[in-house]
């Protein structure tokens, strides 16, 4: 995966359209959990983006609020599952923590294992 290829994973996973009905806020929205295989990618994507942004002092717009939407919107909507009786998968919190610390490494410019 090439850095262009995990941009636009991670804004596809944000972005509810017609061309991604399992982008996974989406699915959140709706109380379904990922698909199989869609937090890997999530991840393997960020990490990507991590390492293509390493030299950079800037992020672009549309990177930022995906990233800003998969820590913290994934989150409240766990939250607002849970309340309402979803029931997530296990370890779903943990891969949505994992995913806010490989967002938070972007930023930061310092990778943290999030395995």
């Amino acid at each position: 995966m090439n850095y262009e290829t995990a941009r636009k994973l991670l804004l596809d996973q944000t972005i509810a359209t017609e061309e991604h009905p399992d982008a996974l806020l989406l699915r959140m929205q709706q109380g379904k959990p990922p698909v199989p295989g869609q937090i890997t990618s999530i991840l393997l994507a960020l990490k990507v983006v991590f390492e293509g942004l390493k030299e950079t002092t800037t992020i672009d717009r549309q990177l930022a609020h995906a990233l800003y939407l998969l820590t913290i919107k994934t989150q409240q909507l766990f939250a607002i599952g849970r309340k309402n009786g979803v029931d997530w998968p296990p370890l779903f919190k943990e891969d949505l923590l994992r995913i806010g610390t490989a967002c938070e490494g972007i930023f930061s410019g310092v990778w943290q294992n999030v395995n």
